[in-house]
Order: C-alpha cells, then sequence, then structure tokens
C-alpha cells in the first residue's frame, strides 16, 4: 500500500471499524486482498482478482477471495454489479465517486464509466415517497463504436462476396 494515498488508507480503517463493530478477525489476508483491489483500475470479476493475488506471490484459496469480495460488498468498499451477464463484475466505490454511469456493449462486453453532471443533478434532486436515496447506478447498454465497425465491415465484406 502506498503511504500517502488517502483513498487507501480510508477504505482500510473503513474495514477495520466494520470488522470491530462485527466482531469478525482482521485478518492479514483480508487487507492484502483489500490492498489488490485498490489496485485494479478497472471492474473485475473474483477470478482476475484471485489471479492478480497469485501474480504478486501472495497465495489465498479462492474460497478466502470470494467470501473477502462479499464481505467488502457488506462493508460498503466494493460495489456488485450484473451488467446483464450471471457473473458479477466488482468495483472500489471511491474510483469516479458513488454515482456514475456504465456503457456496457452487449456485443463484447466492453464496460465504460462516465459521468453526467445533468444526469447526475437530475438524479440527485429526485425524491421518493417514504425511500431515502444513497447511491444509484445506471446502465445503458448498446453496442459500442469498435463493434459497430466491426458490424459494418462484415457486411460490407459480405456484399462484395455476393456481388461477385
Amino acid at each position: 500500500m502506498i503511504a500517502d494515498d488517502k483513498n487507501a488508507v480510508a477504505a482500510r480503517a473503513s474495514l477495520v471499524q466494520y470488522l470491530s463493530r462485527r466482531r469478525l478477525r482482521k485478518t492479514p489476508e483480508r487487507f492484502a486482498i483489500l490492498d489488490c483491489v485498490m489496485e485494479m483500475t478497472r471492474h473485475f470479476v473474483a477470478d482476475d482478482l484471485y489471479n492478480r493475488m497469485e501474480d504478486k506471490g501472495y497465495h489465498v484459496s479462492r474460497t478466502t477471495v470470494y467470501n473477502t469480495i462479499e464481505l467488502l460488498v457488506s462493508a460498503g468498499l466494493l460495489r456488485r454489479h450484473n451488467f446483464g451477464r450471471t457473473t458479477a463484475h466488482y468495483e472500489m466505490v471511491s474510483g469516479l465517486g458513488s454515482n456514475h454511469h456504465h456503457l456496457v456493449c452487449t456485443v463484447c462486453g466492453k464496460i465504460k464509466e462516465v459521468k453526467d453532471a445533468q444526469l447526475a443533478s437530475l438524479l440527485d434532486k429526485r425524491t421518493f415517497p417514504a425511500f431515502h436515496p444513497e447511491w444509484y447506478d445506471l446502465c445503458v447498454y448498446g453496442v459500442c463504436s469498435t463493434c459497430m465497425r466491426k458490424t459494418r465491415r462484415a457486411r460490407q465484406t459480405s456484399r462484395t462476396v455476393h456481388e461477385e
């Protein structure tokens, strides 16, 4: 962990507080996994995290990784997303801030995080009877520009072949 990384220090302190409140053990594995999660720059699946831990030479069981991920979700440090798939993806809560949007390509699965100040402002001002929202997640599903280009090229190639 980088000593002056305020997000990492805050995340570790939050985890300590969460574990203390629930009288759970403060194991080195949990903190090593949290440190590794903090280094993830994109959405990740549990196996990505397990492989990263192995690559770093920190051997923990796959079960420990999965259980710690669930613990970090419960502690509010990670968010779980499904993005229309069966495999859960995760991201640190701090990243772009609590409220941001995801553009999800339905062809290749690429996920892009975006901020839209106008939309965020509109959603932040929205009130609901007998409900206080804490955060939101907005996913927009469609086709990314790379996949659109590939589709167009494939159609052009197909037409050329049929014309010959």
